[in-house]
């Protein structure tokens, strides 16, 4: 199955060079190129893309809010596959956008100076349901957490029922997770097979009415279930 590509960014050379770099690849396609936010949320409707490569810094309507409106728009429930996903390319690992776009709905971030069979694996990724963090990435999202729940609002009732409809499996498992492992290492924690851990996740994201794992991370803080340093 041919994963559709739609590629945001301001740059036109970038956009070449990344179009280049997809249609190298005969499970890529490259179905439309946009500069800024409104032309992505207007080709994001018409061509429905499953991955859309996304730039945060753009002028006018930038990739944040972009993200937000075509995650809004278009993403399905979590426990269907199908449905548009962005993938955000950042310059710097330490953009401070990075903790709104999660937010925002992104499924996963890479560095533009990513290489090119990374970049095209994480376009693969993404389009599979999965979530993907440089781990660059991931220190700069852990600390944005880290500052925003201090602060933040206390866990509400809502989010704690919603907390019980998991298992204490599923519980550790949101955990292990929200900690940054993979289904790997998760599963070398609790002695379990990997597929365990799978259909772990899957019932975690469907019982929450999560889109992936990028957005279990935020849940996890968000309700208190793991506080920042835990």
């Amino acid at each position: 199955m041919t994963v559709r590509v739609l590629i945001v960014d301001d740059d036109v050379l970038v956009r070449a060079g990344l179009r280049m770099m997809i249609e190298t690849q005969d499970d890529l396609e490259v179905v439309g190129e946009a500069g800024d936010g409104n032309a992505a949320i207007e080709l994001a409707g018409s061509l429905e893309p499953d991955v859309v490569l996304m730039d945060i810094r753009m002028p006018g309507m930038d990739g944040l809010e972009a993200t937000r409106r075509i995650v809004g728009e278009l993403a399905t429930d979590a426990d269907e596959p199908d449905g548009t996903r962005v993938l955000v390319l950042t310059t710097f690992e330490l953009d401070e956008y990075v903790y709104d776009a999660v937010r925002a709905g992104a499924s996963g971030f890479l560095l533009k100076r990513t290489p090119p069979e990374d970049l095209l694996a994480g376009i693969r990724v993404v389009a599979g349901g999965d979530a993907l963090l440089a781990p660059s990435v991931t220190r700069r999202l852990m600390r944005e957490f880290s500052r925003a729940t201090a602060d933040g609002p206390t866990p509400t009732d809502v989010s704690n029922r919603e907390l019980d409809r998991l298992t204490d499996r599923e519980r550790e498992v949101l955990v292990l997770i929200a900690q940054g492992l993979s289904n790997k290492e998760i599963a070398a924690e609790l002695i379990v097979g990997e597929s365990t851990v799978k259909t772990h996740v899957k019932r975690i994201l469907m019982k929450l009415a999560l889109r992936d794992r990028v957005h279990a991370v935020v849940y996890a803080y968000e309700t208190g279930l793991l506080e920042p340093g835990g």
